[in-house]
């Protein structure tokens, strides 16, 4: 059936990829007061975006996906703006400080099984933070 669901233009997202070979779990504390658990899952590209997948906690017993999530025309704005698209890395780096942002920001843990989505100018003021141009 996943043939016939992708002639018909059904089913769900693409699968996952770019996770690391080894799974490993990061901590962050958050100005929230929380203290986050995460485990990076991968990307893909869906609906005119770059979506970026956690597993994350704030209490080390219960999990749930986070997306983070970038339109394309986020980085056609960067890009035209700086004169060349910014590497895979550098994407990553905005999804990932993104995520920190919302762990910073959002009031608990479960404010963030809602997307996280990436504004043109959140995007440039992290690459500003990080010293891209």
């Amino acid at each position: 059936m996943n043939w016939l669901d992708k002639v018909l233009g059904g089913g769900g997202p693409p699968a996952l990829e770019g996770a690391p070979a080894v799974r490993r779990q990061k901590n962050y504390a958050g100005e929230s007061g929380y203290a986050y658990e995460y485990f990076y899952e991968g990307k893909r590209e869906w609906k005119q975006a770059s979506q970026y997948c956690f597993t994350v906690s704030g209490d080390r017993k219960t999990w749930f996906e986070t997306v983070v999530e970038v339109g394309h025309e986020v980085w056609a704005s960067w890009g035209a703006a700086h004169g060349r698209e910014l590497e895979s890395n550098e994407r990553y780096a905005v999804a990932k400080l993104a995520l920190f942002e919302a762990f910073d920001g959002r009031e608990t843990p479960d404010a963030l099984r809602r997307p996280v989505v990436v504004s043109a100018a959140q995007a440039e003021a992290i690459l500003e933070k990080l010293g891209r141009d």
